[in-house]
């Protein structure tokens, strides 16, 4: 039976002596302990640093991950640390050594550098590697002190995948002398195979199209294991770019790793893409999964998090015999460098490996000194203020930079075409954030840690596909942001306090008006509570009613289609496109093409007129600086609100 670790031992460990996994101490003299280390979803997160918010983060780095590799590998006899992809792109440093520094022939990349450092065995492509193009990506590989595999990219293909040209090489066959519990040492050969999702030719098509072909990852796996076995590989491990996905095959899946443990010849499995943590309770209950062993379809298997928040570990007890080595036994865990208290701070595990900082310390200061300078420029001030209550610039610009780059990532499919509307809400919004929480980036120079402000989250761009009706609900479901008002009443507070302002959509591509006196057809939570309730009128689409079975295409973000905030036609089965990008980078693309953005509230939305009828909300201070510029609305000052905001008035 597989044995767990015992976190004691562990803390023990680090506490100051080494403390031996349980398979190290009961491995007899025909079998070797082997622990296999894995990061995944790095993207470029060496330091312990958000570039955006411009200050340090004790969640993120592969500094702190490293920092317990040297434990994790004093534990076992035998040791691989291998990585799962998406390491070259993801954060600032990314865009700053792709867009601003460059990758000439010779050059290190920085996380290449810092991968070096630690001592990677292996690692496989994400999807995000091909975001700077192919010439970037083989430059930046040509640094790596370790292979780097991928089975189902091919820059040639054949009858099958076994006469294809791969980019890289699909696997690699590493001779190894692993100690036995007796101190013997003998041969093995472990195989490594590598697979990213094949949809990178349509998130990547300006780079790809024409240069390389994608193959099924199922079809790829089944062609080469075998291969592997044929040439002498004792145990074969799979580097899965690939997210823990629905136990039935399908051509072309993106999130493959479940059905992928199934291929026989494979003996472990490394997950990763999805930015989640395996095992994890996020899993109980899946069918093929057991989340107490920490296995796929039987098979040892892990997801490292994201941004190197957690290494993930696979042990495994081999045992030889006649017919060579076999898995007898197996744990596997995720390991975090952080955790988060009941207060909602944040307590570091882990402290940063000095080395993996050193490697990188140049590009660190140069990317710092890249998100402080200006990338575009703003001829408008870009502030929240008021997003609760008008047609709002912060968040009209999100708006536009989603507008764009679905429009792009839609070319070719069969969707292309259909309108695309945008939805985005202000995260900065006072609340309980206090009067000083809202965005506020004046008119000027737009740097890349201004983008933190307007965007908080690291969400990514999604699509979803919905009607006209759904586009009407999900209208009334934002709307449950306002309290009921009575008409002829004067100085009625505005804003539910139990709805926070990241459930307030506004829609743009679309005209509405929200009429106050109706109730909310929803609950704060989302709860359907009153069916005829219309408080969404006048919505026109292109100067008409809108077609209640019309389609449209949304452009928003994983959090809202996946379910988040329970948004009729965002339920997690509308989706049609889920980007690799996040939504801060979308953005910042968006103002690097444009150079100068204009953004400009045109109130597409405001509220339906009560005469004789008035409401009061709360908000910053400086916001009296902007309250004239505001379109759609009549504002006047009212005083002083509680603890420290100001109020306003808005006569309906």
């Amino acid at each position: 039976m597989p044995i767990s670790l015992d976190r004691r031992s562990f803390l023990a460990g680090s506490a100051g002596f080494i403390a031996l996994h349980p398979f190290s101490l009961q491995a007899a003299s025909n079998q070797v302990h082997l622990r296999l280390m894995e990061t995944t979803d790095l993207h470029v997160h060496v330091f312990p640093y958000d570039y955006y918010a411009d200050k340090p983060r004790d969640t993120v780095g592969l500094a702190r991950t490293a920092s317990i590799v040297n434990d994790i590998r004093a534990e076992a006899t035998n040791a691989l640390l291998l990585d799962n992809g998406d390491f070259l792109q993801g954060n600032p440093m990314g865009d700053y050594i792709a867009y601003e520094r460059g990758m000439r022939e010779g050059d290190l990349h920085p996380v290449i550098a810092a991968m070096n450092t630690v001592g990677f065995d292996a690692s496989t492509l994400g999807n995000h590697e091909f975001n700077y193009g192919l010439d970037f990506l083989m430059k930046s590989l040509a640094g790596a002190q370790f292979p780097v595999v991928c089975a189902n990219i091919a820059k040639e293909t054949g009858a099958g995948p076994r006469d294809d040209k791969t980019l890289l090489p699909p696997y690699v066959l590493m001779d190894r002398e692993l100690t036995d519990g007796a101190g013997a040492k003998h041969a093995i050969k472990i195989g490594l195979i590598g697979f990213v999702p094949p949809q990178v030719m349509n998130w990547d098509r300006r780079h790809l199209e024409g240069n390389v072909q994608a193959r099924d990852i199922l079809q790829a796996a089944r062609a080469y294991v075998p291969e592997m076995k044929e040439k002498g590989a004792d145990i074969i491990i799979a580097l899965s770019h690939s997210g823990i996905g629905a136990g039935q095959e399908r051509d072309g899946m993106e999130n493959a790793s479940l059905v992928l443990a199934g291929v026989d010849g494979i003996d472990a499995i490394m997950t990763g893409h999805s930015h989640l943590v395996f095992p994890s309770s996020k899993y109980d209950g899946l069918d093929g999964i057991d989340v107490a062993k920490g296995t796929l379809q039987g098979k040892p298997a892990t997801m490292g998090g994201y941004w190197g928040s957690h290494l993930g570990l696979i042990d495994l007890m081999l045992e030889r015999d006649a017919g060579g080595w076999r898995v007898v036994g197996h744990a596997a865990e995720a390991r975090p460098i952080s955790k988060r208290n009941e207060d909602r701070s944040i307590t570091a595990l882990v402290e940063s490996d000095a080395q993996v900082l050193a490697s990188v310390a140049q590009q660190h200061e140069e990317t710092l000194a890249y998100v402080r300078r200006a990338v575009g420029k703003t001829d408008a001030p870009l502030h929240s203020y008021f997003a609760l209550v008008a047609d709002d610039p912060s968040v009209q610009i999100v708006s536009i930079a989603q507008s764009w780059y679905i429009a792009q990532m839609l070319k070719g499919t069969k969707y292309e075409g259909l309108p695309i509307l945008s939805a985005a809400a202000p995260f900065k919004a006072g609340g309980r954030g206090g009067p000083e929480y809202f965005t506020d980036v004046p008119k000027g120079d737009v740097a890349i840690k201004n983008v933190s402000d307007l965007y908080l989250y690291p969400n990514t761009a999604r699509a979803v596909l919905v009607t006209g009706a759904q586009v009407k609900d999900w209208l009334e479901r934002s709307a449950g942001m306002f309290n009921q008002v009575e008409p002829g009443k004067a100085d009625q507070i505005l804003l539910n306090p139990d709805f926070p302002s990241y459930n307030f959509d506004v829609m743009d591509g679309v005209r509405y008006q929200i009429d106050l006196s109706q109730p909310s057809k929803f609950s704060s939570k989302g709860v359907l509570q009153n069916p005829e309730a219309n408080r969404i009128v006048n919505l026109t689409f292109n100067g008409a009613p809108i077609d209640p079975a019309a389609k449209f295409i949304i452009a928003t973000n994983n959090y809202r289609a996946g379910g988040g905030g329970d948004f009729p036609g965002a339920m997690g089965d509308t989706i049609v496109f889920e980007g690799p990008d996040t939504n801060r980078d979308v953005i910042v693309r968006y103002i690097v093409e444009k150079g100068t953005i204009s953004p400009r509230a045109d109130a597409n939305w405001s509220f339906a007129p009560l005469p004789g009828t008035s409401v009061l909300f709360d908000t910053g201070p400086k916001a009296s600086d902007y309250a004239k510029d505001v379109q759609g609305v009549t504002l006047s000052a009212a005083g002083d609100g509680p603890d420290g905001f100001a109020r306003f008035r808005i006569d309906l």
